[in-house]
């Protein structure tokens, strides 16, 4: 097929009524979606709640810690002058 007729048939398939959808299948894709949207809002308020923990845990880590601050010497400097 060339292009006008690949057109022309994809013209044809979308003018065509719709096939009737049955009635119990719009009640179990009501219900699923439900679900799904349920499941999605419930990660993404877990992925929120697990970012929230890590931020505090390093706030807190970083806080008592200090990795900021250079550790103090373990040895003495060498007098050189007296």
């Amino acid at each position: 097929m060339n292009r006008p007729e690949r057109e022309a048939a994809v013209r044809r398939i979308m003018e065509q009524a719709m096939p009737p959808v049955p009635s119990e299948l719009y009640s179990d894709v009501l219900r699923r979606g439900g679900r799904m949207l349920r499941r999605r809002r419930t990660a993404r308020r877990v992925m929120w709640l697990l970012l929230f923990a890590v931020t505090v845990a390093f706030v807190v880590w970083a806080l008592t810690a200090r990795p900021w601050v250079e550790p103090p010497s373990e040895t003495t400097p060498p007098v050189t002058v007296w």
